[in-house]
């Protein structure tokens, strides 16, 4: 396929684009909230930027980092960050306040695309992990804005994919695009797409670079008083459609060996709250639910946290972390959030998505591989029962996440240059990142 033709498909589905995103309002009004935006209809009007498209949570949450890093640098440059989820806007909102700027990202579709750069104007694009999209990626050459894949990985099952249309992203990835990959891996797999490999770098990942949130340790300890004080715990993080009966059945058999152990459950997508906790109560668990406000009993057995944004808290509260999105084939989710805080963490088969990440842990004995629901239960009731073994997978947790920082720093050298290249930065960028 070539450009011209994805062009052409592009305008004859916008209007199926725009049927989906206002069925999916119905399901989810958030989708709704400044819908003008998906369509390049900013209400913002910048004379140049800084830009840094995340997808959702977990990637503006690896953002930070790169985001006040930017802000340090170049202080006089205004920073938007767009995402395409109603849950990464409130991240955003969560993590940086009025500091920057938060737009939903377009549509790749023509127009949309070029409204939205006539508005925000920016002199610098960052993509957070992986978003091909052939109009956008066109429009930041057309114009001449430099664009960065930063921390960018893309999947052997990705790679199959996009070979199908070979030509149409041989021609987006030529427009002198820098990849900031997470492994050489990955930084391979851009180079067969077309990647041009002297722009192509290994810089690692920025999710080893994240602080935890301050305070959050003293959150987790609160939370445990009030909810589970005496009491195992352990946590479902990020869990899908498919995975939550498992964890139920997985909970059900760690009942029998700690009558007492309290599940907090933590669905990744807003939508499924509902059905969840019907899913918890049609199991025959007892349910307390984070938004009720009520404090769980000596007879809850399940927590189920329907609120947005406490995901780390939970960890930080949990002796045992397990990631979700793991044991249903979505790739799973992020282990450094439960790791830098020294969690012991179980993760399932299914982690294609972050599969370098899963292995390293896996291979340092900072995380352990379970299979089934069977599996689940019997690793999770051996760190329930064994403090030590669990206190010494977390500390080698800890210390994975130590050994692989530098990435951030690896990353914003590569971006200096750019933004003080770019014909749309200020002079005044000129000599800022020295400073």
């Amino acid at each position: 396929m070539t450009r011209l033709a994805y062009v052409v498909l592009s305008y004859l589905l916008a209007p199926f684009v725009a049927g989906f995103l206002l069925i999916r309002g119905i399901r989810n009004p958030a989708y709704l909230d400044r819908f003008g935006e998906r369509f390049g209809f900013s209400r913002n009007r910048l004379d140049t930027c800084l830009w840094v498209h995340a997808v959702s949570v977990g990637e503006v949450q690896a953002a930070s980092g790169l985001v006040r890093g930017l802000r340090r640098r170049y202080p006089e440059l205004p920073v938007v960050i767009t995402t395409v989820t109603p849950t990464g806007a409130q991240r955003v909102q969560d993590l940086f306040g009025d500091d920057v700027t938060h737009v939903y990202a377009p549509y790749d579709l023509p127009g949309a695309v070029r409204r939205f750069f006539d508005r925000l104007s920016p002199c610098l694009a960052i993509i957070v992990e992986t978003e091909l999209w052939p109009n956008l990626y066109h429009e930041c050459g057309r114009r001449e804005v430099p664009l960065v894949l930063a921390s960018a990985r893309i999947s052997p099952r990705s790679v199959a994919t996009y070979r199908r249309f070979v030509g149409l992203f041989r021609e987006a990835l030529s427009h002198g695009i820098v990849i900031a990959a997470q492994s050489d891996n990955d930084a391979e797999r851009f180079r067969s797409l077309g990647a041009n490999p002297a722009r192509t770098h290994t810089t690692g990942n920025i999710k080893f670079d994240m602080e935890p949130v301050t305070g959050i340790r003293e959150t987790g300890e609160a939370l445990r008083a009030q909810h589970a004080a005496d009491r195992p715990v352990w946590v479902a993080g990020s869990t899908h459609d498919g995975e939550e009966l498992q964890v139920l059945r997985a909970h059900r058999r760690l009942q029998e060996q700690f009558p007492d152990v309290l599940l907090m459950l933590v669905p990744r997508h807003p939508e499924r709250f509902a059905g969840v906790a019907e899913l918890v109560r049609g199991e025959g668990f007892s349910l307390v639910t984070r938004s009720s406000g009520r404090q769980c009993s000596a007879e809850t057995d399940v927590f189920l946290i329907d609120t947005l944004g406490e995901l780390v808290s939970m960890y930080a509260a949990a002796d045992v972390a397990f990631v979700g999105g793991s044991l249903v084939p979505i790739g799973g989710h992020n282990l450094l959030e439960p790791a830098v805080l020294g969690k012991p963490i179980l993760t399932g088969p299914h982690t294609f998505n972050a599969e370098d990440i899963a292995e390293l842990f896996i291979e340092q004995g900072a995380a352990l591989r379970i299979e089934n629901a069977d599996d689940l239960a019997e690793q999770a009731g051996h760190l329930l029962a064994d403090r030590e073994l669990a206190a010494g997978i977390g500390e080698k947790g800890r210390e994975v996440v130590l050994q692989n920082r530098g990435a951030l720093d690896r990353l914003l050298a590569l971006i200096d240059p750019l933004i003080q290249l770019s014909p749309r930065a200020p002079a005044s960028t000129l000599s800022q990142a020295s400073h």
